[in-house]
């Protein structure tokens, strides 16, 4: 029987790239929708449940992307809500990346040292990957602050991580380069999360900085978010701080991303979120 998976979008056009990752991660047909919205997914799920036998609706699954982590999860919960016992399938929630690139990154820092009680800043965090990866540094027992052009966006974006998962994340406002580079002053680890191709921090607003000790990068276009690393870093050292880049902690991201699409269709109950991506990324560092 083919595996199926429906890839639930909450933008217009349906992620190219989830959709290439979802037949590396063994399904044999990617359905995609987009431009979803929970009040329009109803009958879309009702023909991912209805359709086959129990024993075989192990063999249909449910991914939930787009680039808006904060519609995604509302999309996801909806989703969930049309389930009823011996009519479920398995569901995945990774939106822009979110979680499978935020514990990538989070799980190969905590392979360079120790997270908790450190100091952990996230970068223009507000996006989703940041929002992910702030949430997995405090449960990790990092203190976590996150910054943002505006003090109402950082504000914003720590009140939903603390409505999600019930962690404290310290907002900061930080619009330009001179106030990122203040806001890390104390930071044992720094990571970039920013727009693609806009550089968040120059060399010399880091290599001084003694207190920093580790540092991931999640931009992979030029110029990246921190001046002075590289996109293929495998934690190395530079100017005695343990780097991270795009590259060197993607190949995770694209393992770890394989490795649950192929684990939906284990059973039909499986329930992929920030909290069980990040154990397995923890497993597979």
């Amino acid at each position: 029987m083919k595996k199926l998976l429906f890839q639930f979008d909450t933008d217009l056009h349906p992620s190219v790239f989830d959709t290439v990752v979802g037949y590396d991660g063994g399904a044999d047909h990617v359905i995609g929708y987009g431009g979803l919205t929970p009040d329009k997914v109803k009958a879309l799920v009702e023909g991912t449940i209805f359709t086959r036998a129990p024993k075989d609706k192990k063999n249909t699954a449910i991914f939930v992307g787009g680039s808006d982590i904060v519609a995604g999860q509302a999309l996801f919960t909806a989703v969930q809500s049309h389930f009823f016992p011996g009519f479920q399938v398995s569901v995945m929630l990774d939106s822009n990346g979110s979680n499978t690139t935020a514990a990538a990154a989070v799980a190969k820092l905590a392979t360079s040292g120790p997270l908790a009680g450190k100091k952990a800043v996230v970068l223009a965090g507000t996006g989703p990957v940041g929002q992910r990866a702030a949430a997995m540094l405090a449960k990790e027992g990092a203190e976590v602050a996150l910054t943002a052009r505006t003090m109402a966006r950082a504000a914003q974006a720590c009140a939903d991580i603390k409505t999600r998962f019930g962690v404290n994340i310290s907002p900061v406002e930080a619009f330009d380069n001179e106030a990122r580079a203040a806001a890390i002053e104390c930071a044992n680890i720094v990571l970039a999360t920013g727009a693609t191709g806009v550089e968040l921090l120059k060399t010399e607003h880091w290599q001084h900085n003694n207190n920093i000790e580790m540092i991931a990068d999640a931009n992979a276009t030029p110029p990246l978010g921190i001046g002075g690393t590289d996109m293929m870093d495998k934690g190395i050292g530079r100017h005695g701080k343990i780097i991270w880049g795009a590259i060197g902690f993607g190949a995770l991201k694209l393992a770890l991303h394989r490795a649950c699409i192929a684990k939906l269709f284990d059973d039909n109950k499986q329930v992929f979120d920030a909290e069980n991506i990040f154990a397995l990324a923890k497993e597979m560092a």
